[in-house]
């Protein structure tokens, strides 16, 4: 079998405000310095063209598919820079009058080869009055989704995803080399759980996590805890974004899967408890 090749991936820190012009323009202007610095793939956070600080704006500012002003932005910038470019996540008007929390995967033509909506929706109570409801807006998802990429099969999540393991080993007994997971993780959360999540989901994949992420305060007082990570399949940090907006990159040696997995073979391996993945149902995948 001829090797895969080695390619640098760039993850995109950004601190959205509630501007989608705005937004746009930081996101670009980031890539642009990545694929400068010789990216082929770049990899935005979770909501990366606006985050809003209640439901009502955000379904406000929402825009179908087919006339979304950011992603026309990003395909044509993936187009001018000939990269493979991961749009973060975008609020997606739906017919049924809900929100899709989706995610793109374009290509260097320009041309969107995936897209995912987020499963898992985002409800909790962290307290001290930090409350989320992400299902009162966005509809969840029910697919998995991975794409082929030049150099491997991509697995796509999203944020709140990362808690329910088993949808990356899904993901991985498909075929993905690597993962997505674009977040706007809470500073609390992030503080607790960010790492060593991350870390985890790797380790039990053998797959490269790439998590670009948002930071700092956004509209309505919102705090992200930032941190974008590059992680190999053995679990270290290749890359840390910490807490301002920027770029982290790494290069990325596919071969590093197969030897990560034929040291630790758990993917192989079928417990028990494990028949209920068997009916391909990411909802019924969340004991791990």
């Amino acid at each position: 079998m001829t090797p895969k090749p080695t390619f640098k991936v760039a993850c995109i820190q950004t601190n959205t405000s509630n501007d989608m012009a705005e937004n746009i323009g930081n996101a670009s202007r980031f890539a642009r310095a990545a694929a400068k610095d010789g990216a082929n793939l770049i990899v935005m956070p979770e909501n990366v063209s606006m985050m809003e600080k209640d439901r009502e704006h955000t379904r406000a500012k929402a825009l179908p598919e087919d006339s979304h002003t950011a992603l026309a932005a990003f395909r044509k910038l993936a187009s001018e820079l000939g990269v493979w470019l991961h749009a973060g996540s975008l609020a997606i008007a739906l017919k049924n009058g809900k929100l899709a929390n989706r995610t793109y995967m374009i290509d260097p033509r320009g041309a969107v080869a995936a897209r995912y909506d987020k499963i898992h929706m985002f409800d909790v109570d962290l307290g001290n009055g930090e409350r989320y409801a992400e299902s009162a807006t966005f509809q969840a998802g029910a697919d998995t989704v991975s794409v082929a990429l030049p150099w491997g099969v991509f697995g796509l999540t999203i944020c709140y995803d990362m808690r329910f393991p088993g949808l990356y080993r899904h993901l991985a007994q498909a075929g993905a080399d690597f993962i997505a997971v674009p977040s706007a993780f809470t500073r609390p959360t992030g503080e607790a759980h960010w790492h060593v999540l991350l870390r985890a989901r790797a380790i039990e994949t053998g797959c490269f996590i790439f998590a670009p992420a948002q930071t700092g305060i956004h509209a309505g007082g919102r705090k992200t805890y930032g941190h974008s990570l590059i992680v190999n399949p053995w679990g270290e940090v290749l890359a840390d974004g910490g807490l301002e907006p920027g770029v982290i990159t790494a290069v990325i040696n596919p071969a590093e899967v197969s030897e990560a997995r034929a040291k630790i073979p758990s993917l192989s391996v079928d417990s028990a408890y494990s028949s209920a993945g068997d009916s391909g149902d990411p909802r019924e995948l969340q004991f791990g």
